[in-house]
């Protein structure tokens, strides 16, 4: 089975207010099978969402590389990323990342967009599996927290990414809509072939996954931050 995402010798470093320059990624080999579903422990300020956002392009790397799908992200353009991104990358965010003055069909629509595509029938049978297909026109405002993260899956899946990631996506749920947010990425995740990546500090959704790994395992960075 081949990796959908391969990482090596990749570093990332931040400069604190102090003028200090801080490592906080340094993974030294880090791979994710086509399919597979990971889920990512680490405390606040591990660098759980820098590691994402490095897979997903959004930060470039100090030094070394970031292959998603077989395309080595660092050597892509801006607008290359992009597309790779929108036909390829699903990402759930925290904070959903949902735009306030469009409709839930509208946001699902504008995540095609990026892609080059714009299929309504598509957006609508995405929002209906994830049980928003009697709210299709309301603004993220007349939804409740739980609703709102439904959106933002729907929209991570609508494009039927290779790799679905998702940055805390049960965070801002109380227990009840938590469990049925993480049921429905999964398996939705499954039911398309999408490989997951999740990170979340959350031992309840840990416990959820068969395949789990502790950042500071992979991360030389956060590793030293513990033993610290």
């Amino acid at each position: 089975m081949s990796h959908v995402v391969e990482v090596e010798n990749l570093v990332k470093r931040f400069r604190s207010p102090e003028g200090e320059t801080q490592t906080v990624i340094d993974v030294p080999s880090f791979s994710l099978e086509e399919g597979k579903q990971l889920a990512l422990c680490g405390g606040s300020g591990t660098g759980k969402t820098t590691f994402l956002n490095l897979i997903a392009g959004i930060l470039k790397p100090d030094s070394g590389w970031v292959t998603v799908c077989g395309k080595e992200m660092s050597i892509l353009g801006e607008a290359d990323r992009d597309r790779l991104r929108a036909a390829s990358i699903g990402y759930i965010f925290q904070t959903f990342n949902l735009l306030q003055g469009f409709s839930c069909l509208e946001n699902v629509l504008l995540g095609m967009a990026f892609s080059g595509k714009s299929d309504t029938d598509q957006a609508m049978k995405i929002l209906d599996r994830v049980g928003l297909g009697h709210r299709l026109h309301h603004s993220p405002g007349q939804l409740s927290t739980g609703q709102q993260q439904r959106v933002a899956v729907a929209r991570a899946l609508v494009n039927r990414p290779k790799l679905v990631l998702a940055d805390e996506p049960t965070g801002n749920l109380d227990p009840e809509n938590a469990k049925q947010s993480l049921a429905l990425i999964r398996e939705t995740c499954a039911e398309t072939g999408a490989a997951l990546l999740l990170v979340s500090h959350d031992q309840m959704v840990l416990d959820q996954f068969e395949a789990k790994s502790d950042l500071a395992q992979i991360n030389s960075a956060a590793k030293k931050e513990v033993a610290a």
